[in-house]
């Protein structure tokens, strides 16, 4: 079998890149061939997935969830698309949480040697694809506009330093969700498309699966013009919809499941995918089923 592996060498404050060779010395117990790829900028690792998903059996690569986004978008389209081993490293890494994926190197590589593989599904959006999240409103462009530097230095608390400084006005905005059965016109603050357990490192939607078909999809509701104490009131409404998950009740949280969306939105709405920046106004969400060859610990259950 022929592997090859691909590493982000800023990601994970560079400890990737001196690990190399242990991980390159392990994957050689496993496969007859190992490659390395190392990226060189932004887009990279999808093109070099995309070029590599129909000469090698296996992509073992290592960075955050934007890395693991680019890879899904390389091999998404390939016509025999090979299996992933994930090394984690990225700052937050939600999929590695979502499947139970340990962020320790020696771990991670392990799973890869000794684990099962598992046939996840992906989301596909106006012709891209999203392995966990598609998102839009409050706080959801601060993955990729948070300097690499920043997250470096203090790790996910830059998010939160970053999303304090961009976010707080909480804008409004007018979107219709259409899952096939129901049909909803608000305004709203946020909204997300979910596949995975994790968001933002938080257990949003604890009870979910990359496995099953499905997508939860959340929307924090706001009135038009909102005063003060309606800006506080939607504030807590995300706040406790990120504590206490998916399925809290809140009077301002509306939830669909299903497996295709559209959602209807202005031009200026910036959508992000796995939380790099993706489309920009009506997107048309649907689940790809058991897309995706991933390596998993062994024994996982319910992932």
């Amino acid at each position: 079998m022929r592997c090859l592996f691909l590493y982000n060498p800023v990601s994970g404050k560079g400890k990737i890149a001196k690990k190399a060779e242990y991980i390159v010395r392990r994957l050689q117990e496993k496969y007859d061939t190992v490659d390395v790829y190392v990226t060189k900028g932004p887009g990279d690792m999808e093109r070099a997935a995309r070029d590599a998903a129909n000469k090698y059996d296996a992509l073992v690569f290592s960075g955050g969830d934007g890395s693991f986004n680019e890879i899904v978008q390389g091999i998404a389209e390939a016509e025999c698309p090979p299996e992933l081993g994930y090394i984690p490293s990225g700052t937050v890494n939600d999929i590695a949480r979502s499947l139970g994926i340990p962020k320790s190197i020696r771990r991670a590589v392990k799973v890869i040697l000794t684990g099962d593989n598992a046939l996840l599904d992906c989301m596909q959006i106006n012709g891209r694809y999203a392995m966990y999240v598609v998102a839009a409103g409050a706080f959801t462009s601060t993955p990729y506009t948070t300097p690499q530097s920043q997250k470096n230095k203090i790790g996910k608390f830059a998010y939160g330093i970053e999303g304090l400084k961009k976010s707080l006005r909480f804008d409004v905005f007018d979107i219709t969700v259409n899952n096939g059965e129901n049909s909803v016109t608000m305004p709203c603050i946020f909204v997300a498309a979910m596949n995975g357990r994790s968001v933002a490192g938080l257990k949003l939607n604890k009870r979910g699966s990359m496995a099953d078909g499905k997508i939860e999809f959340a929307a924090v509701r706001q009135k038009e013009n909102p005063n003060v104490f309606k800006r506080v009131r939607s504030f807590f409404a995300l706040a406790h919809l990120f504590l206490r998950g998916y399925r809290v009740k809140d009077k301002m949280i509306t939830r669909f499941e299903g497996s295709q969306f559209e959602v209807v939105a202005g031009d200026d709405i910036v959508w992000t995918f796995d939380g790099e920046k993706g489309a920009c106004g009506t997107v048309k969400i649907s689940v790809l089923p058991k897309k995706i060859d991933m390596i998993v610990p062994k024994g996982s259950k319910n992932i």
